[in-house]
């Protein structure tokens, strides 16, 4: 039961019915990218993009990600490529977002900071701190689900508190038992990569 307002956002599929998270393919593949040449050709893919509905999808992960920690790694899901690209961040430091296309001029900073290209977070409030404060991007043109969650909640629930992904999850999509199951063993070893703490606290 995916509120509506949320169903908004996700890309349609090739026969032009629109695609909720449970109904999205989760095999797509990924790619690590971890040089400036790599980053030209990604930047190239995303100039032509669509942005309604939107076609990035995005999500940083590090050590304690905020001003006062460290980004490892930026991922960016570009749905109609049904493609993702893991940017090592650490690596790559400020060629990861000021290397350009073969424009000569678009940037991954300037895609993260355009009104006009809608990317989507899950709570960006971490990402953005962070990217403001180790390399100096204001994110614009952002939709986060997390905020459409708690908009679209059911009037009778609370909206004091904000729910978290793990949370959102559970509630909000058609997965089986043993679906759910995966999906948190899949997240909790992600996350341990950069935090050892249960995934149920982070």
């Amino acid at each position: 039961r995916t509120p509506t307002s949320i169903k908004k956002i996700y890309p349609m599929s090739a026969s032009g019915a629109q695609k909720s998270p449970e109904a999205m393919d989760t095999s797509q593949s990924s790619r690590l990218i971890d040089n400036p040449k790599a980053i030209t050709q990604v930047v190239d893919t995303m100039i032509p993009l669509p942005s309604s509905p939107p076609s990035l999808f995005i999500d940083l992960e590090g050590v304690s990600l905020s001003r006062h920690g460290t980004i490892s790694i930026l991922q960016i899901l570009v749905f109609p490529q049904d493609q993702t690209y893991l940017i090592d961040v650490r690596s790559l430091g400020f060629k990861a977002f000021h290397t350009p296309g073969t424009d000569g001029q678009t940037t991954l900073k300037s895609i993260l900071e355009a009104k006009a290209i809608s990317k989507v977070f899950f709570d960006v409030r971490r990402d953005s701190d962070a990217l403001y404060a180790h390399f100096g991007i204001n994110l614009a043109g952002i939709q986060d689900i997390q905020l459409m969650e708690l908009a679209t909640r059911n009037p009778g629930l609370s909206r004091k508190y904000i729910n978290g992904l793990t949370k959102c999850i559970e509630k909000d999509t058609a997965m089986t038992l043993v679906e759910l199951q995966r999906w948190r063993s899949v997240k909790e070893k992600g996350m341990r990569l950069f935090n050892p703490q249960p995934w149920w606290k982070l």
